[in-house]
């Protein structure tokens, strides 16, 4: 397989790093989504934990249900590192309650994040 840009929403934790790993073992250039500002460092340590150097893997900020903020980062990527050739939907949260506890606007941040996004 030749060398591709990989793009993984959701790649800095559980599943997301475990795919990023993988796919920079296949030799790809890997790009790490995250959605919390301000936690790049804990993010860099985690990717260097997880295998993933440096110079096989970049981070990209950006908040999956943000139609307008996801157009930006894949522009930034393209522009810094080439056109994105695989693309991974891994990004999701939870808001664990019951759902006839949960708040509508819990509710619609899950659905965003989770199934509009993609």
């Amino acid at each position: 397989m030749d060398k591709k840009i990989a793009l993984v929403t959701g790649g800095v934790g559980g599943i997301g790093s475990a795919i990023c790993k993988k796919l920079a073992q296949q030799g790809h250039f890997v790009v790490a989504n995250y959605a919390i500002p301000g936690t790049e460092t804990r993010y860099l340590a985690n990717m260097a934990a997880a295998g993933l150097n440096g110079g096989a893997t970049a981070l990209a900020f950006g908040d999956v249900s943000d139609y307008d903020a996801m157009g930006e980062m894949v522009a930034g990527i393209v522009k810094d590192h080439g056109p994105v050739d695989i693309l991974v939907n891994c990004a999701g949260i939870t808001r664990d309650s019951t759902f006839r506890k949960m708040t509508p606007e819990q509710w619609h941040l899950v659905i965003e994040t989770n199934l509009t996004s993609v």
